[in-house]
């Protein structure tokens, strides 16, 4: 299949505001690439590269060849320059990969040109994200998409799930299981405004457990080795040897297990949560980080333990397995109780403590692994959602000059978009209004009125807000009250953010 096959349909895509003609695009060209090319045709739609990252900024893109007229590039040679783009290292390999980047950029046309500028620079959002294109590869297998959902979860790439499925077929889905070092996407919580509306969500009795404000971590082991995984699958082992070194103690040596990393105070409360995040993102020297900031490692859950997969069996079932593998001081704190009263003198101390608050769970609910199962609910002290934003205006006064009053957006599902709830510039600090003045202007997308400057609805905001209400000035039908800023989530895509019905469910 020709690259320019693939352009034209993201650019199709693009244009397509229907959710189900987005996914008869998809489909349709999926259901004539041939099988060796289909992992590269359904990542380049997806806006990745199977090669994830190769080295090739911005400034690379700068100063490209003229284009050809006619276009004769193949995806698998495409996907053959990008593999020896990534092998360029040690002196010289800037200039190397220039020369490739050349190379290539010289033989598309400059609807390809266009197409693979705004994928290496991370700028290819035409819609074609994962719901979508689930159920485009569900459509082009014959394949149901609950069955591609499902090996999703368990191989956590889209592009080889969806590979496969056109290859194979349900059979080929099913040859999916959970591997040791290999991460499953990680189950997630929907919210709830108390802890009496979560257990009548969930049922009685429930499991209430402690919600810290770590890194989420996925740890695996096979023998003496062990590895380490973000809740977007990103390999941080030798960022966290605390971790390594708690798994590796454990009495089991096949393991999955799910669970946090933390930065405590000598006193036991946590600290800031930009602490904990900036020292599992160091890289430099680790080991002086940690004697500065050591991390504390708790699980809650776990997906294999001595060699058996355990996402299908209920919580229960699950904590038990986990319990015989782990010690008690490496357990989050764990209550199983139908009553009110005692479960909100539970929410007490957790946020006594200094804690985020509690996740309620179904004792019979599986692990819905890359889903937000309606069988965990978290419940916080103040009402928090993860949104994205859509649009930034300019302030004004002392903060001219500076993008400020932020548009937020919950996701739609049904229509592969984002529904706006409102707007704030609350909960800003200084450092703050100057990261997202950057990183929203690097974000603009479309025209602006001098005013406000829409961007690509990518970055993830975590919002406090005091209530959900009805309002007829914005297309959901309702707002946030009182909405301030809590922090950017650098670790959650616009994907993961808060659904329409989750933000619905909060109105009272």
């Amino acid at each position: 299949m020709l690259l320019i096959d693939v352009a034209r349909v993201s650019e199709e895509v693009s244009r397509t505001s229907s959710r189900l003609g987005k996914i008869g695009h998809l489909a349709e060209l999926l259901g004539r690439v041939r099988s060796d090319e289909a992992e590269i045709a359904i990542a380049y739609l997806y806006g990745e590269l199977p090669q994830r990252q190769i080295g090739v900024g911005w400034r690379t893109l700068q100063d490209l060849p003229a284009p050809r007229q006619v276009a004769t590039m193949t995806l698998t040679r495409v996907n053959g320059l990008f593999d020896e783009i990534k092998r360029q290292g040690g002196a010289g390999s800037q200039a190397a990969r220039k020369a490739l980047v050349g190379e290539l950029f010289g033989g598309l046309t400059q609807q390809e040109q266009a197409f693979l500028v705004r994928l290496l620079s991370g700028e290819l959002r035409q819609g074609a994200l994962e719901g979508a294109m689930i159920e485009a590869v569900a459509k082009a297998s014959g394949a149901p998409s609950a069955e591609v959902r499902r090996a999703l979860t368990l191989r956590g790439w889209l592009p080889a799930v969806g590979a496969a499925a056109l290859a194979g077929g349900v059979e080929a889905l099913r040859g999916f299981h959970v591997e040791v070092g290999r991460p499953v996407a990680p189950m997630l919580a929907q919210s709830a405004p108390s802890m009496a509306a979560a257990l009548a969500k969930v049922g009685e009795p429930a499991a209430l457990e402690w919600k810290i404000d770590g890194i989420r971590v996925q740890a695996h082991r096979a023998g003496e080795t062990v590895a380490a995984f973000t809740r977007t699958l990103d390999d941080i082992t030798a960022q966290v040897p605390e971790l390594v070194e708690a798994v590796r103690a454990l009495p089991y040596d096949d393991l999955i297990l799910d669970g946090e990393v933390i930065a405590l105070r000598p006193d036991g409360r946590p600290e800031p949560f930009q602490v904990t995040a900036s020292r599992v993102a160091s890289r430099v020297d680790v080991a002086k980080m940690r004697a500065k900031t050591p991390l504390s490692v708790f699980f809650f859950d776990a997906l294999r333990v001595a060699g058996r997969d355990l996402l299908d069996l209920t919580d229960t079932e699950r904590h038990d397995a986990l319990r015989a593998a782990v010690p008690e001081n490496l357990l989050i704190p764990r209550l199983t109780t139908g009553d009110v009263p005692e479960a909100e003198a539970f929410f007490a101390e957790v946020v006594r403590r200094g804690h985020e608050g509690v996740v309620v769970k179904s004792p019979t609910t599986p692990y819905a692994a890359g889903r937000r199962g309606a069988g965990w609910i978290k419940v916080k002290p103040r009402h928090t959602l993860d949104l994205v934003v859509l649009a930034v205006e300019w302030g004004h006064g002392r903060r001219e000059g500076k993008l400020s009053n932020l548009h937020l957006g919950a996701r739609d599902p049904e229509s592969g978009g984002f529904v706006m709830l409102g707007k704030t510039f609350k909960g800003l600090t200084d450092q703050l209004l100057a990261w997202q003045t950057e990183r929203f202007l690097a974000l603009a997308d479309g025209p602006t009125d001098g005013w406000t400057v829409r961007v690509r609805p990518e970055q993830v905001v975590e919002i406090a807000f005091d209530a959900v209400q009805t309002s007829s000035r914005y297309p959901g039908g309702m707002a946030l009250r009182f909405a301030r800023v809590l922090r950017y989530r650098e670790d959650k895509r616009a994907e993961e953010a808060d659904t329409v019905e989750t933000v619905r469910s909060l109105m009272f």
